[in-house]
């Protein structure tokens, strides 16, 4: 049974009994704007994490997404990014390329991640580049207001410090309103060095879905779904002109008010 509430800050939040359920929630909701994407632009342009969100993807991999979706005009791309060889354990591209794309047919150039040849600064700064020839040709849209990208679809997990991509609480990186892609070289949490989103360019797209599971994230979920720390680079989470919907869990909901929800059956 999933329960929404609407709240006063925008955040559309829907809860699930199980993991099972979200996942195959987010199965519907990817899809349902996969195919509006690509029947409005003839492309879907999707931005993912890393973590335990790829195995919540599971369910696009099976019946019937696996034959139903357009697979052909996706381009994935990744949210942050791990500066380490795509084949190292702690790459976020390995764990796609091992638990999500052998698993439906994406076209290999569709596929765009880093050079994990480059520096940390030095990739950020190519990803950037990649992303603005890809705006140039209208395959990502731009947005209507700033001078960014604007994705069709980008996924964020949340860690239990209230962190999304690699934007770290407390972290410079928070600030940067002028680049798109930006890199760090001292992350709280290993490894060290990443290339990530900055938030101009998360709050530039047309739909952000952030998926948060485990108890161990509801003090954070609900310190964001409250407000009460503004710090938190979720609660930064705001999509300029687009949706955003939340994706929890029983257990990473329980510290939210009961009042938040509406119960839809």
């Amino acid at each position: 049974m999933a329960f929404i509430g609407a709240l006063k800050n925008g955040r559309n939040l829907r809860v699930y009994e199980t993991v099972d359920e979200l996942s195959s929630s987010l199965a519907d909701y990817i899809a349902d704007l996969s195919e509006a994407s690509v029947k409005d632009r003839g492309a879907f342009a999707i931005a993912l994490s890393g973590g335990s969100l790829i195995s919540l993807l599971r369910k696009l991999c099976e019946a019937p997404y696996n034959k139903t979706v357009d697979w052909g005009k996706w381009h994935i791309f990744w949210v942050d990014e791990r500066v380490v060889a795509k084949g190292h354990a702690d790459s976020n591209y390995r764990l796609a390329k091992d638990h999500f794309l052998p698993k439906v047919p994406i076209i290999h150039s569709h596929v765009h991640s880093i050079n994990d040849s480059l520096t940390a600064e030095q990739a950020a700064e190519d990803y950037e580049f990649v992303i603005r020839q890809l705006v140039k040709t209208r395959l990502i849209s731009v947005s209507e207001s700033i001078d960014c990208p604007k994705f069709d679809l980008i996924l964020l997990g949340m860690g239990p410090d209230g962190h999304v991509a690699s934007l770290f609480p407390n972290h410079r990186v928070i600030q940067e309103e002028e680049q798109w892609v930006t890199f760090i070289t001292d992350s709280p949490k290993p490894p060290p060095e990443r290339i990530t989103f900055t938030l101009p360019v998360i709050n530039s797209a047309a739909n952000v879905a952030v998926i948060v599971t485990g108890g161990n994230k509801a003090e954070a979920v609900q310190m964001v779904v409250d407000d009460s720390s503004p710090a938190l680079p979720a609660g930064m989470v705001k999509p300029i002109h687009g949706e955003l919907v939340w994706f929890l869990d029983s257990a990473a909901a329980s510290k939210i008010k009961d009042s938040c929800f509406s119960d839809l059956g």
